[in-house]
């Protein structure tokens, strides 16, 4: 390939060349003659002059084969003062080497134009003359060419065009462009079509003969990139998504440059967005305090909390580094927010009532709780402790000073429960309908689905074992749940305390339950990945043929796993509030009974958490919760013995 010094000798010897043709093009024979010391003069003073520009400009220091379009703007810029610069030492110098004699004035631009050709036409020659080897070579290594569709007529679509045409070796061809736009469509970008809307796509897939669609939308969302990847595989096109240029296209993807992935991508539904005004009212010049102020949800509450000016926000924690954190974030970004940081566990009666008799709560957000289920199955006594005494000595803490108002981040996971997670976390909303009705304040329960993006949730599970190259592991392919973003989960439990009168469970309505193994599929794809998912011996279509990068594995049921989650236990009567996507469960009211004296009972798991008895605890949760059926250890399904079969 030819290196720069040789660009510039041949700017040594085409420059003056250039020079003398302007003359030659501006004079005629006799004009030549008697310009002939003025032409002379004109060379010895414009040529270095030009070839010191090139070099302060970096003509030099460029590797001209990838020339773009950067690199003709650097040529007509470099060329431009060159001229000026030429046109500076005729007018001015000249006269001073060749007395009585003056430049004609066109000159300098009819050279300026031919230098732009002589400095421009070995560059992109030898551009040319790279794409020609790359397509030899390719040739010889009989390498296919693949046809391209390209969604998306923006600034990466057209990146993605030069980076196809400059990187020949790929074997693909653009052939056109979709794009939504209607007055990009009939247009033509870098010499392409726009041929149409996404809607069009199985259509001019055929009419171009594509044999690839390749999604370049880098900044769409999740329901508008999974559109085009359903549109597609009605078409039986195989797509990828742009996360990078030459690294997605050559197969090589990079995980640090897969595309940036909303959680609200993930929701197959609109985000719930519900009026603020009752919860700024509520908590404005109020004491609140927050347990588990430290975690996913108790940190987003506290932001959530802090921008409705309280009079003092109280963060509450077991683990001092979360809180360290938080409170440190609260300062920064509301310097004027009292901020107080307490250390202390749920577990902890005597501490807890120090804390509330010191610092006067008036609003109660509780959620500090164990909430991983396998987890729990393994360490009943924790969540015990953690989840129904941590619950009962908040709400006695709360009642001894007279908290107003108090939420309890309950989950899905109580209804039928088949967890000690869940189980206990239904015994936590039973203490708290019974504060309600012994105190006459205002407490509540909310209802969560499963939290996209929260602390030891699935999307950050699944995310980690992505960026390891997989495989992602889902425990069946049938297994779905109820899923809301952090900010819903944290409206949610501000809305309850707003709304609230006492005893009732309020629900967030999720819409229709997301099974997790699409969940999973949807997250591999927006990084820009196919996947491989194979149930019934049968692999989902990726594409390509069975071509895939990541790999869904199914491990069977863990311990305390459902298949389905329910939002309403038995008896209870879900109704509508004031906010249209908040329901309510006015169990409390309803006067649904505990089979047992409820306050006996959690006295006598206190007992048994002390002594560790795991089996006296489960049979002791069951005489609570009747419906409480632990899954000791589900049947191997029909699916695993089918694909152990095929493999």
């Amino acid at each position: 390939m030819v290196r720069n010094r040789f660009f510039l000798l041949f700017d040594v010897l085409l420059l003056p060349v250039a020079a003398v043709l302007a003359f030659w093009l501006r004079l005629d024979a006799e004009g030549m003659r008697r310009y002939h010391e003025v032409i002379v003069a004109y060379v010895l003073l414009a040529a270095p002059l030009k070839l010191l520009i090139f070099y302060w400009a970096g003509m030099y220091r460029r590797y001209w084969p990838y020339a773009s379009a950067d690199e003709l703007v650097l040529i007509a810029a470099a060329t431009g003062a060159a001229t000026i610069a030429a046109a500076a030492a005729a007018f001015v110098l000249l006269p001073l080497f060749v007395p009585g004699k003056t430049c004609p004035r066109s000159i300098p631009l009819i050279d300026g134009l031919l230098t732009l050709v002589a400095a421009s036409g070995p560059r992109l020659a030898s551009r040319l003359v790279w794409q020609r080897r790359q397509r030899k070579a390719r040739q010889a290594r009989r390498e296919v060419q693949r046809r391209v569709l390209i969604v998306g007529a923006g600034d990466a679509g057209r990146m993605l065009v030069g980076e196809m045409r400059s990187n020949p070796q790929l074997g693909l061809v653009p052939v056109g462009f979709v794009d939504d736009d209607t007055s990009k469509q009939g247009m033509q970008i870098h010499g392409l079509p726009v041929l149409g809307d996404r809607k069009a796509i199985p259509v001019l897939v055929r009419e171009a003969d594509a044999q690839e669609v390749v999604i370049a939308m880098p900044t769409a969302p999740g329901p508008a990139i999974r559109e085009v990847l359903e549109i597609c595989e009605r078409a039986r096109v195989p797509a990828s998504i742009i996360p990078g240029l030459y690294d997605i296209l050559s197969g090589a993807v990079s995980i640090t440059q897969v595309r940036d992935i909303q959680i609200e991508d993930l929701l197959r539904r609109d985000p719930v967005i519900i009026d603020p005004q009752p919860v700024e009212t509520m908590v404005r010049g109020a004491r609140v305090l927050v347990t588990g102020a430290g975690g996913s949800i108790g940190s987003e509450l506290c932001r959530q909390i802090a921008r409705c000016e309280p009079e003092a926000l109280i963060l509450l924690g077991h683990g001092e580094y979360s809180i360290f954190r938080i409170a440190n974030e609260l300062s920064q970004r509301w310097p004027s927010l009292t901020v107080v940081r307490v250390i202390a566990d749920v577990r902890d009666a005597a501490r807890l009532r120090q804390v509330f008799a010191t610092q006067h709560p008036q609003i109660v957000c509780h959620a500090a709780a164990h909430k991983h289920v396998p987890m729990m199955e393994e360490n009943v006594v924790e969540a015990v402790t953690n989840n129904v005494l941590g619950t009962r000595n908040v709400l006695q803490a709360c009642e001894a000073t007279g908290v107003s108002r108090f939420v309890l981040i309950s989950s899905d996971k109580v209804v039928r429960p088949t967890s000690v997670m869940g189980v206990t976390k239904r015994v936590a909303e039973l203490l708290v309908q019974q504060s309600a009705g012994r105190s006459g304040q205002r407490y509540v329960a909310v209802r969560f689905g499963n939290v996209l993006g929260s602390r030891g949730s699935v999307v950050p599970y699944f995310q980690a074992q992505i960026a390891r190259g997989g495989p992602v592991t889902v425990t069946h392919p049938d297994v779905e749940r109820f899923f809301m973003t952090i900010p819903e989960a944290v409206q949610l439990v501000l809305q309850a305390a707003a709304l609230g009168e006492g005893g009732e469970v309020f629900i967030l309505d999720m819409g229709a339950p997301v099974r997790i193994v699409d969940l999973a599929v949807d997250l591999i794809r927006l990084s820009g990945l196919r996947p491989r998912v194979r149930w019934s011996g049968e692999d989902l279509p990726n594409g390509k043929g069975h071509e895939w990068d990541i790999e869904v594995v199914f491990t069977g049921l863990r311990p305390g796993e459902k298949m389905f989650e329910e939002l309403i236990v038995e008896g209870e009567e879900a109704m509508p509030t004031s906010q249209e996507k908040i329901l309510v469960s006015r169990n409390g009211h309803r006067g649904l009974p505990c089979p047992v004296d409820l306050e006996a009972a959690v006295d006598a798991l206190e007992a048994l958490a002390r002594d560790g008895d795991e089996q006296a605890l489960r049979n002791e949760l069951r005489e609570i919760v009747p419906r409480y059926a632990r899954l000791d250890q589900a049947p191997v399904p029909a699916w695993q013995e089918l694909v152990a079969s095929s493999d």
